[in-house]
């Protein structure tokens, strides 16, 4: 090697060499996001968006609550389980639970009536000398967590590696007649929660386990089931009865929470005649006839278990019917 005159050789130390062919190779690598966590198939926020931007575009007639309790949810899975836990000690089908009741409440169309814990509810009224006072609801709701778990995925290069974890869940829920114990309706919403990190040549973010992975994969799948059931249950006729009549007053159950507002006009309606159908084996009711329609005028009480609303008569009569047998339904159906 010949060197011209006027130049000098320059000679890199070792260590020094090293560092510029480490820089060179970390230049070319490719290296993702760190620490990047994702919600699959759609995120919660995403969800409670869309939920609003419906509300804003609803049309101004109050949507009427339905009457719904919470029956079993359990953890299906074989996570979580142990011999040494009693029936009442279920932390998954609780966490499930609590979701769902949450999401229901939330959505605003419901009122929510606790049933899993009755037991522990009796009990305690039992202590304190009360009475428990249970009512009827149009629908029960019971299901189950069918799938949970967590997987880890990799990929490694020559001077990078990544790491994902990933925590899916799936929730399968009935909605059940409670006169009848049919399963009208069932469904099930499913839910994935990710985590992923990278390095490269060790240097990099770390991925530990992340236990909120589980949560948010849970809180995904009761989300999805719920919009499921609300669209079902929409499609269900509201009704409600007569409370009392005074002087030209008709006192009808329910009230503000559950959508009734004065100047609503709402049907009454005679029941049909019961029969037994020889085909399915269930009772049958025919379709009944309309006899009166009435105006909301006030609403009264104060909580969705004691609110009433004062109605007057617009059209048609009630003379000669028993009010308990008759049903207020409003009016087109809603």
């Amino acid at each position: 090697m010949s060197i011209e005159p006027g130049h000098r050789l320059v000679r890199l130390p070792w260590a020094a060499t090293i560092a510029v062919a480490v820089s060179i190779l970390a230049g070319c690598a490719v290296q993702t996001t760190p620490v990047v966590q994702k919600d699959a198939p759609q995120p919660i926020a995403a969800q409670k968006g869309a939920q609003e931007a419906a509300t804003k575009l609803a049309p101004a007639t109050p949507t009427l609550k339905r009457k719904i309790a919470l029956g079993r949810i359990t953890n299906e899975t074989a996570y979580g389980q142990s011999l040494l836990r009693d029936r009442h000690d279920d932390p998954l089908g609780k966490q499930v639970t609590d979701l769902l009741s949450k999401a229901l409440v939330e959505s605003g169309s419901y009122v929510v009536l606790e049933r899993p814990d009755i037991s522990r509810v009796q009990a305690e009224s039992q202590l304190t000398g009360g009475k428990l006072n249970l009512v009827g609801v149009d629908a029960l709701i019971v299901g189950s967590l069918t799938e949970f778990g967590r997987k880890t995925l990799g990929e490694t290069g020559f001077v990078s590696s990544s790491k994902r974890q990933v925590a899916f869940a799936k929730v399968d829920l009935r909605l059940v007649d409670v006169t009848t114990g049919h399963v009208f309706f069932a469904t099930s919403g499913a839910g994935e929660a990710s985590t992923e990190a990278a390095s490269t040549f060790g240097f990099g973010s770390r991925a530990d386990y992340d236990g909120t992975l589980n949560d948010n994969a849970i809180r995904q799948a009761v989300s999805e089931a719920v919009n499921r059931l609300s669209s079902q249950l929409s499609a269900r006729p509201w009704q409600t009865s007569i409370l009392s009549t005074d002087k030209g007053r008709i006192f009808v159950s329910g009230g503000k929470s559950q959508g009734l507002r004065p100047g609503m006009l709402l049907t009454v309606q005679a029941p049909g005649e019961k029969v037994k159908s020889p085909q399915t084996g269930f009772e049958i009711t025919l379709p009944g006839q309309p006899v009166a329609e009435i105006r909301i005028d006030a609403n009264f009480g104060d909580s969705e278990m004691t609110e009433g609303s004062v109605a007057t008569l617009v059209s048609g009569s009630i003379q000669g019917h028993k009010i308990e047998q008759l049903v207020v339904l409003a009016k087109g159906g809603v």
